[in-house]
């Protein structure tokens, strides 16, 4: 079920609170390197699911949502500074696999592509058409100083 208007709103509202509770004011030692990603909201705004990226081995990223589980508290009281509805809602934190998945991702096709071929190879692999190829001018070459052929007209014009 998509999310209402409200939901969206206080989602946004929620990550822009908790993930400058967690840069500025968060003392607890147990959260470090984290970075809320997404936060998704129930519709009847009482439950509110944030995903947070940890940078770590899994020891250190279970230690930081333990930390941020009992800073829930304080974290609700800075959204209710922020937030003026009947109900705050509960903060149950996540663990994103996103960024893990992509570098996982970028690995394996890092292995499965040729790592020899530049990109652009493809079109030196091919046969080129005399007629409508110019030999390339090196880059730094001044044509003012010297003679430079004008390219032929393009007959597709």
């Amino acid at each position: 079920m998509d999310p209402t208007r409200r939901a969206q709103k206080l989602a946004k509202i929620v990550r822009e609170v908790v993930g400058m509770a967690i840069l500025r004011e968060l003392k607890d030692p147990r959260i470090r390197n984290a970075t809320v990603t997404y936060v998704e909201v129930s519709t009847d705004l009482r439950i509110a699911k944030v995903h947070v990226s940890v940078m770590g081995n899994p020891t250190q990223q279970q230690r930081t949502l333990q930390g941020l589980q009992s800073a829930a508290g304080f974290l609700q009281s800075k959204l209710r500074e922020r937030v003026d509805t009947r109900y705050i809602p509960k903060l149950i934190f996540r663990l994103d696999q996103g960024v893990k998945n992509s570098i996982a991702v970028a690995q394996i096709l890092k292995q499965v592509l040729p790592a020899s071929s530049p990109p652009g190879s493809e079109a030196e692999e091919t046969e080129p058409n005399s007629s409508e190829q110019q030999p390339p001018q090196p880059p730094d070459q001044d044509c003012s100083e010297l003679s430079c052929p004008s390219p032929p007209p393009d007959p597709s014009l």
